[in-house]
Order: structure tokens, then sequence, then C-alpha cells
């Protein structure tokens, strides 16, 4: 393996491609964090329909904010290709489930980090954003 990774990973006209800071896993983690995603959006809506059914007051509705978290960070990945956890660690994969690989080059390594970084914020943003929208419905209070 060469020092450089901007070049081709995988076998030659492959749609899976590391690309720092863009792109660092392939389909099968993609369907992880879709699956991540999915979890995340279930506990959301029964952590919402829960606060429907007991009339939760607007404070205790902030405890959305970790079940949105989760959906956030499983969307945004599948959808950016791109592993938060793999971007703070230097890893990527294209390869089967649990196989990866190290980033050789510091550069593309720190610029995985930013990238993880910011997805990360942008989680946080969304996951937020649905926690207040959360907050604010007219669901009744005891």
């Amino acid at each position: 393996m060469s020092d450089n990774l901007n070049n081709n990973v995988v076998p030659e006209g492959s749609d899976d491609e590391y690309i720092a800071g863009s792109c660092n896993i392939g389909i099968r983690e993609v369907r992880r964090r879709q699956l991540v995603g999915g979890i995340g959006l279930f506990l959301t809506l029964s952590t919402v329909f829960g606060f429907y059914r007991q009339h939760t007051s607007h404070l205790a509705r902030l405890s959305t904010f970790l079940p949105a978290l989760v959906m956030s960070i499983g969307y945004l990945q599948a959808r950016k290709k791109f592993c938060l956890a793999f971007g703070l660690s230097g890893l990527f994969n294209f390869g089967k489930l649990g196989s990866t690989k190290r980033v050789i080059s510091e550069e593309d390594r720190r610029i995985d980090r930013q990238a993880a970084i910011r997805l990360l914020f942008q989680a946080a943003a969304l996951a937020a954003a649905v926690t207040a929208l959360v907050f604010l419905l007219p669901i009744g209070t005891k």
C-alpha cells in the first residue's frame, strides 16, 4: 500500500474510493449507518409518542435530544459516506464489516478529523432542531 491514499484503494472501476474528508466507508458500512439512523428514528418517535401519552412536561421533552442525535449521526454518516468514528481514528473500510484499514497520510488524517468534527456538529444541530420542535409541540402537560 502506498503512502498516498488519495488514489483508489479498491479495485479499479469501483464506486468506492477513499477520499480524505469526504468518503471513508463503502456500501456495507453505509447500510450499517442507515440501520443506526433507523433505530434512532424509531427511538425518537417512541419518545415523542410516550410524551403524548403521558402528557409530559416541556422540560422532560429535552430528553428527545439523545435519540435524535443517534438518528442524525446515523443518517448523516450514511448520506455522506463518511464515518465519524473512522474519521477521528484515521481509518476507512470499503470491504467486509470490521475489516478497517489505516489512513497512512498525516494530512489525510487531519482532514478526516476535521470532517468528523463538522459531521458531529451538524448532527448535534439537527438533533437540537428536532428537540426544539418536540419541546414546542402542543401535546398537553399534567
